[in-house]
């Protein structure tokens, strides 16, 4: 699959001079997956969906995972000590939450898959940030250059994205106005359309399905 990249505090740089492994197994679970792969899972599995959002976070994961990655890595770090704590204001339970988790990390790389309501986009680009930076809560990765893997435009579009979609343009726009509180060099990766199908989205009285259509 073919991909862009924007780079925010020298992200790319960064990951391609001190962590050049993990930007490679990043880019080589990205770049592995292919057109026929996608149409594969979206029959087997997701038919009834509109868009191939889960088929592509599910073979993104399945990348990931199989180089080492941990998925659903809780950003802050719990132990039943901690309930112990003189500070009875904080519940550490609460950070065991699916909200305070990182897509995938390894080392000190977090990685968030960004398919996701651009309401979300200000959080997908801080939750790196609290994994790397010093607050009051103990952390449980330490992330020193975050990854952030979203759809493009073109393929919001060819991929039948729900048009509330946060796709790479729009996030792009989010990293000016909050540089001063991104502190985290970051690598933004935008996925382009397939080359050999697209998705029609065909209403019905069950609702929206996207129909793969093969491109000529």
């Amino acid at each position: 699959m073919e991909y862009i990249v924007r780079s925010h505090r020298y992200g790319e740089l960064i990951l391609e001079q001190k962590y050049p492994e993990l930007w490679k197994q990043i880019k080589d679970a990205i770049e592995i997956i292919s057109d026929d792969e996608i149409i594969k899972l979206q029959k087997s599995k997701f038919k009834k969906q509109k868009s191939i959002s889960k088929a592509l976070n599910t073979l993104i994961e399945e990348k990931l995972v199989n180089q080492g990655w941990d998925k659903e890595s809780a950003i802050f770090k719990y132990d039943k000590e901690d309930d112990k704590e003189d500070d009875a204001s904080i519940d550490y339970k609460q950070y065991k939450r699916a909200a305070w988790r990182l897509d995938f990390a390894k080392d000190h790389i977090s990685i968030e898959v960004g398919f996701n309501h651009g309401e979300a986009i200000a959080w997908n680009l801080l939750k790196p940030v609290l994994s790397a930076e010093v607050n009051h809560v103990a952390k449980s990765k330490q992330t020193r250059v975050g990854v952030v893997i979203c759809a493009t435009e073109e393929l919001k579009k060819a991929g039948g994205f729900d048009s509330a979609v946060g796709p790479y343009e729009k996030i792009n726009t989010y990293l000016l106005p909050l540089s001063n509180y991104l502190t985290v060099p970051m690598a933004i990766v935008g996925l382009k359309a397939p080359k050999t199908f697209d998705i029609e989205v065909i209403k019905d009285k069950d609702g929206n399905k996207g129909h793969i259509r093969r491109l000529k």
